[in-house]
Parts: structure tokens; C-alpha cells; sequence
């Protein structure tokens, strides 16, 4: 199969599979080995992150109106509508504490050090078919429960009514995400926001914000590495390669963001608990035969 080919593929399964909570970097790795994509090359290595840069990149132009209106009502949030692009025209809250951006900085500073501290040992995991298969098929059964006991139980309807506790809790979620690969950024974080009494809007949407800042330095991370310990001479084909990988995640990351986010309006997360177990038992038997 040809590069270009190759990077359709991945982009497709990157765009669909980086913010359901089933694990891209489980399919990515799967895919890649299903299409016999040499692992340790540096070139797929940076093509992995670019993907996921285009994925990334879809969250910020979903949510643009949102992302200004909390830019503009920094440093006190300001009440608004819900899930509308409408301006904000309600008077601030007390605290700067409460506000979605500090909320989002937050998280991300107490995922970000632990996974920091971690790379290496994180990096090593990576691939790994059977962490993999053990991590879907635990993190699918820990998505059922928690969808059906906290989901009724939810007292935070809106992510601009967050607290500092359940932003520094999501955060810590987020940890299991990066040290068991398989287990899901987007599951750890909308699991652990229903744990800590968010709705499944709520719980989602901040997973999406979450994103942004920890795929953008990870990514980053990853390219700086990669600069500066496996210089990648790129050629005009792979040039090509990487564009088409690029594209086709963030086109296809766009629609599944919009999808999704409707889905779960009126839908839990179960079917995507019960896809994960499905897939994790295949893995492992495709591992034992």
C-alpha cells in the first residue's frame, strides 16, 4: 500500500477515534500495525503527532465563539447562554477560581507534570497490543458503571459552573489516560467529570477545552524531541504524506466533534464502553493466536 494511502487511513481513524472515549493511540498503533507501518521509523512517529494536530485543531475551530467569549470575560466568567454563540451579557462571578479558563489551566498543569515526569516510561508503553487490550476492555467496564450511577446523580450541569475540586479531580483522571495507553484521554476525563457530579453535556464539553492545551504540548513535546533527538530529513513525497494525513484528520475530527456532541444530548457513553470490550477481547485473541 502506498504512503498516501496510508496517511488516509490513519488521518480517518485519528479524526474519528480522538475524542470518542475509545482510544486513538490503541487504534492508531493498531492500524499501523495492521498495515505493516514500520513503528520505530521517525518519520511515522512525527507523522502520529501531525494527525493529531489536525485533529486538535478541529476542537479550536468547533468551538471559536466559545473560546473568544471566555478569552474576553477573563479574568471573572460571566454567565451565558448554553451552547449558544450569543455574546456575554450577564453579570460576572466572585472569583477568578471559577472562571472555564483557570478551570482548563488548572487540569492541565496537574496532568502535565506527573505525564511530564513520565515520558520515558509512557513512551515505552506505547505500543504495547497487550496493555492495549487490557486498558479497553478495564477502562469499558469502568465507562458502564460510571455512566449508569453518576449520570442521574449529576449536580453540575454546565461546564461554566465547574468548581475548582472537580477540575483539579478531572485533571488527576487524566494521569491513568497518559501512564495506560489504551485507556483514553476523552474517557478518563468525561468519567472522571460524571464521578465528580457533572452532566454528560458537561463532562464532555470540558474534555474538549481539556484538549486543547494537552494535545498542543504534548504534540509540541513530541515534535521538540524528535528535532532534537531523531533529525527526520523529510522528502517532497512525505511532505505530501504528511498533508494528507493532516487534512483528513482534522475534516473528519470535525464532523465527529459535531456528531458527538449532539449524540450525547440525549445518549450515554454506553455504546462506546461496549465497542471498547468488544475490541479489547479481539486484540486479545488476536495476540494469543
Amino acid at each position: 500500500m502506498s504512503d498516501y494511502w496510508t496517511a488516509l487511513i490513519a488521518g480517518i481513524v485519528e479524526g474519528l477515534t480522538e475524542f470518542l472515549p475509545v482510544s486513538s493511540t490503541a487504534h492508531i498503533v493498531l492500524t499501523q500495525k495492521i498495515l505493516s507501518v514500520d513503528l520505530t521509523s521517525s518519520f511515522w512517529k512525527m507523522f502520529t503527532v501531525v494527525i493529531q494536530l489536525g485533529a486538535i485543531l478541529s476542537v479550536v475551530v468547533y468551538f471559536w465563539k466559545r473560546l473568544t467569549a471566555f478569552v474576553l470575560s477573563f479574568p471573572l466568567p460571566r454567565k451565558q447562554s448554553v451552547h449558544s454563540s450569543d455574546a456575554i451579557t450577564a453579570e460576572p462571578a466572585a472569583s477568578i477560581w471559577k472562571h472555564p479558563l483557570t478551570l482548563v489551566v488548572i487540569s492541565f498543569v496537574v496532568t502535565a507534570i506527573p505525564c511530564f515526569l513520565m515520558d520515558r516510561f509512557i513512551a515505552d508503553q506505547l505500543e504495547s497490543p497487550l496493555a492495549i487490550a487490557l486498558a479497553l476492555i478495564i477502562g469499558g467496564i469502568v465507562m458502564v458503571i460510571v455512566d449508569r450511577v453518576c449520570s442521574p446523580r449529576a449536580t453540575t450541569m454546565r461546564m461554566e459552573d465547574m468548581t475548582l475540586t472537580q477540575a483539579i479531580a478531572i485533571g488527576l483522571t487524566q494521569i491513568l489516560s497518559a501512564t495506560f495507553p489504551g485507556t483514553s484521554r476523552s474517557m478518563a476525563t468525561i468519567a472522571g467529570g460524571q464521578v465528580m457530579g457533572l452532566s454528560r453535556p458537561a463532562a464532555l464539553e470540558f474534555s474538549f477545552f481539556l484538549s486543547i492545551p494537552v494535545m498542543f504540548a504534548a504534540a509540541g513535546f513530541k515534535l521538540v524531541q524528535f528535532v532534537l533527538e531523531e533529525p527526520v530529513t523529510i522528502e517532497a513525497d512525505q511532505w505530501i504524506t504528511l498533508a494528507i494525513g493532516f487534512i483528513t484528520s482534522f475534516v473528519v475530527a470535525l464532523g465527529v466533534i459535531a456528531w458527538f456532541m449532539q449524540w450525547v444530548k440525549s445518549r450515554g457513553f454506553v455504546p462506546f464502553a461496549i465497542y471498547r470490550i468488544f475490541l479489547g477481547i479481539i486484540v486479545l485473541v488476536w495476540l494469543y493466536r
